[in-house]
């Protein structure tokens, strides 16, 4: 007994050590480097991950990584912390990868940092299975101009560790949070991820910041270069909130819709909203009038679970709406027409929104609920610039390509090639029609003109022809019509749209299937 009780005094010098290196590390860049991120509205790293992860829940790992200094006799005189945090915790108890920057320490810059930190974070989510977070801030350890001063040398760009980087898009659901100033490395890091997130007025994201940019002949304030006024709205970033409490919130939110991995599939959550709920606004939802417009943003929340609905990419390709959401307590991936914008038509932009989201849907098993409202793809010289018809064509492949079960509402309108893209014609059709709904191969309104040009062109009186026409086609564009050759397979009154949406979770919760999917998120 004496001696194992000598025997472990023997190591307490070197316990006291191991204590001293981690209270150091604690310190972080020092206090007026911590006082100045205060100043500047944002947490610190420690302070973030204490926020987002459960209770003492945080495993560091490799937390007395860093620079020391050691005096002549071989002591430790100073230390600076290496400047990325990384380790396991826990989100509403279950596991998670986090790594964050510490941008105290040298602004996330590649010359303050050890590398494997970060290498291993994604390395460590890969191959445990688990989901990663990232809190992104500097340049997220990418180059600064400064490692010339101590490595005496430049190097060949390459990016360490990116092969899991990558293979994390088809592996575990990544979240990246852009929680300050973000640049280079930092930016791809940010985007290269399944939902990412950005602080309205504190953030920025840019490929190189203000400085560099000045060089060119742009004098830019961060905001103005990069802030969200501009990455809200080209797709760059997912989700803007307006603090980083509520980006933790989102965060965890939308881990409880996700899967661990690839290699499981989504959980129900709780039962909180009857399945078969009827709203009888419903009825009235859709104007008769077919160029008045309607807010399909409240159409969704009625039949989702209330309250469930988190849209990404709120501000971007506008004329489809996309989100995460629960029905019956099932996770599902939904898409929606918004005839705010272009009536609903589908541009470049909102086209590759589409492809993306269906990608995450494919990737994480989430059936996918489709509310059509679709009359085609914008048309135009803009549209033809902007190449619409290529990143259609992509979007078409991608709805294409789902295995997911996937379910169609038809709200509206369903035109021409993008409108065929509501769902994939070969696959077994779980699909509803309101009676507001209208399709063709081109809207009426549109093409009459040009069918009966010839006509219009001979007749005596063309406005009163045309009348004639348009009261003809409106009795043949009537649903019924369709639903009689069975090619509308149901009309349903819209008051029970959420009891058959409900229906279809149910049904096809045994049908989802783990694994690696043929198309990961291509981002």
């Amino acid at each position: 007994m004496g001696f194992q009780k000598e025997l472990i005094m023997n190591w307490k010098k070197e316990i006291d050590e191991l204590r001293k290196r981690e209270k150091l590390s604690e310190k972080m860049g020092g206090a007026e480097k911590l006082k100045k991120q205060k100043e500047n509205n944002r947490l610190n790293i420690r302070e973030r991950i204490k926020k987002l992860l459960d209770d003492k829940s945080f495993h560091e790992i490799g937390k007395i990584a860093g620079n020391a200094q050691y005096n002549k006799t071989g002591d430790l005189e100073n230390f600076t912390p290496a400047n990325f945090i990384v380790g396991r915790g826990k989100i509403n108890k279950k596991n998670v990868v986090i790594g964050g920057d510490d941008f105290t320490v040298r602004g996330g810059a590649a010359d303050a940092s050890i590398r494997e930190k970060q290498i291993m974070a994604e390395q460590m989510a890969n191959e445990l299975q688990l989901p990663l977070i990232r809190l992104i801030e500097g340049t997220g350890g990418g180059g600064s101009v400064k490692s010339i001063d101590t490595d005496s040398r430049t190097y060949i760009p390459a990016n360490p560790g990116w092969e899991w980087v990558i293979d994390n898009l088809s592996t575990v659901p990544v979240i990246a949070l852009g929680l300050g100033p973000v640049a280079g490395l930092g930016a791809a890091r940010l985007v290269t991820s399944h939902f990412s997130i950005m602080v309205e007025n504190v953030s920025q994201l840019f490929v190189a910041g203000p400085p560099v940019v000045k060089r060119l002949g742009q004098d830019l304030t961060k905001e103005e270069l990069g802030g969200s006024e501009i990455h809200s709205k080209n797709g760059a970033v997912d989700i803007f909130v307006k603090s980083e409490d509520e980006a933790f919130e989102i965060t965890k939110k939308i881990l409880s819709y996700l899967p661990q991995s690839v290699y499981e599939l989504p959980q129900r959550g709780e039962k909180t909203d009857d399945p078969e709920r009827k709203d009888e606004w419903l009825l009235e939802a859709i104007p008769k009038d077919r160029r008045k417009i309607y807010k399909m943003r409240k159409i969704i929340n009625t039949l989702v679970d209330k309250k469930s609905f988190i849209e990404v990419g709120k501000n971007y390709g506008q004329s489809v709406i996309t989100g995460l959401a629960r029905v019956d307590g099932w996770p599902v991936a939904l898409l929606a027409g918004d005839p705010y914008y272009y009536g609903g038509g589908w541009t470049a932009d909102s086209s590759n929104k589409v492809t993306r989201f269906i990608d995450v849907a494919e990737t994480f098993h989430l059936p996918v609920i489709n509310l059509v409202d679709n009359p085609g793809f914008l048309i135009g010289l803009q549209s033809e610039k902007q190449a619409t018809i290529r990143h259609g064509a992509r979007a078409l492949a991608a709805v294409y390509q789902a295995t997911v079960p996937w379910c169609s509402v038809i709200i509206r309108k369903v035109f021409g090639v993008a409108g065929a893209a509501h769902m994939n014609a070969s696959r077994y059709h779980y699909r509803f029609a309101w009676p507001s709904g209208d399709w063709g191969s081109l809207p009426v309104e549109g093409g009459i003109e040009a069918a009966y040009k010839s006509d219009l062109e001979k007749s005596d009186n063309p406005e009163l022809l045309l009348k004639e026409i348009e009261e003809k086609m409106e009795k043949v564009r009537s649903p019924f019509r369709t639903a009689e050759a069975f090619i509308a397979e149901e009309i349903i009154d819209p008051r029970d749209t959420r009891k058959y949406l409900s229906e279809f979770v149910n049904l096809t919760s045994k049908l989802r299937k783990k694994g690696k999917t043929k198309f990961g998120l291509r981002p």
